[in-house]
């Protein structure tokens, strides 16, 4: 049998050498991988490990920061405490040295034993001592800090006592000239209206008791009738009469009101509601009663009035007197005003 084997085997391709060497290849490829992946890992392992430890570290010193904080916010309260413990202790210590000393000198024997005990006391009161001294110095620089703040804090509440102060007196300062001034108005507004009222007295006087000149308040009264056509802002040969007598009365007022008192004749224009017909020289009764009031101011100057006393206004229908419909209201709302008002 075996010979039929050598036999089959001669006369047959061995595949055996060849699987071996493929399974041999593919035996060390695993283990070069294996190999590989342990390195790999073990250096993995390293760097995780030195990363747990840096974050330990880190950790480790916030927790260092965490209770240095703590620390320091207490710091104040602490030492006042150990302040009071260490002189506590101290005065203990003192007592206790006092006594053993007292003791020592009574008792013989035990003088040897007592001096021990005494030296022992006496430096832990030494170190003690000096933790007192440590503590008292940092005790006195929070109490410098505290006076320095202290200090601070008055100075500031003088400041602001000081400016207090003087606001107080500044708003009675402002208090009485505002008192002064209005005293002082009250004083120039009855002054002026003293010569207003020598004015209408002198103005009903050379006017005469005309029926369409009248006093309404502050105001003199004139109708538009008595200056001007119905539509017109030329002056007419009897309006300039009149005019001429209120010129006289202005140049005669100019002399005798002081020339510190701020004082205007103001000429008003007003027309009645009727609307101005279309192709007329004004295109509004506010047009016309402007036109009119400074045609007045105009013929003033011109006999001598100065123009920084003299000002024209135009209301043109928008200020009436009589609210009625009638030809009588629309005649009476068609005026001229005079107004000796301040400036």
């Amino acid at each position: 049998m075996a010979l039929a084997r050598a036999r089959r085997g001669d006369s047959g391709m061995n595949y055996w050498p060849g699987f071996v060497d493929a399974l041999s290849t593919l035996i060390l490829g695993i283990i070069f991988l294996l190999t590989v992946f342990v390195v790999v890992q073990f250096y993995l392992q390293q760097e995780v490990a030195g990363k747990d430890t840096a974050l330990s570290r880190l950790n480790a010193q916030i927790a260092q920061l965490t209770e240095l904080l703590g620390l320091e916010k207490s710091g104040k309260a602490n030492l006042e405490d150990q302040l009071s413990q260490l002189r506590a202790t101290l005065a203990t210590a003192e007592n206790e040295r006092d006594r053993l000393k007292g003791a020592a000198e009574n008792a013989g024997a035990g003088a040897a034993a007592a001096q021990g005990k005494v030296s022992e006391l006496t430096g832990q009161l030494e170190g003690e001592k000096k933790l007192s001294a440590r503590a008292l110095a940092q005790v006195e620089v929070l109490n410098q800090q505290i006076a320095a703040l202290r200090r601070q804090l008055a100075a500031l509440e003088q400041t602001l006592d000081a400016s207090e102060k003087k606001d107080k007196e500044s708003q009675s300062r402002i208090t009485e000239l505002g008192q002064r001034l209005n005293l002082a108005l009250a004083e120039r507004v009855n002054e002026l209206k003293r010569y207003r009222s020598d004015f209408f007295g002198k103005l009903r006087e050379i006017l005469g008791n005309r029926t369409d000149v009248r006093v309404v308040g502050d105001r003199f009264v004139l109708e538009s009738e008595v200056f001007f056509d119905t539509g017109k802002a030329d002056l007419k040969p009897e309006g300039r009469a009149e005019l001429d007598k209120v010129a006289g009365a202005l140049l005669e007022l100019e002399k005798q009101i002081p020339t510190d008192l701020a004082w205007v004749l103001r000429v008003d224009g007003h027309t009645d509601i009727r609307p101005i017909g279309a192709g007329g020289v004004f295109k509004s009764n506010w047009d016309l009663s402007a036109a009119r009031a400074i045609a007045v101011v105009q013929y003033l100057i011109g006999k001598g009035v100065s123009p920084q006393r003299l000002v024209a206004a135009g209301f043109g229908e928008f200020q009436p007197i009589d609210l009625g419909k009638t030809e009588d209201a629309y005649k009476r709302n068609r005026r001229i005003e005079f107004k000796l008002t301040e400036r």
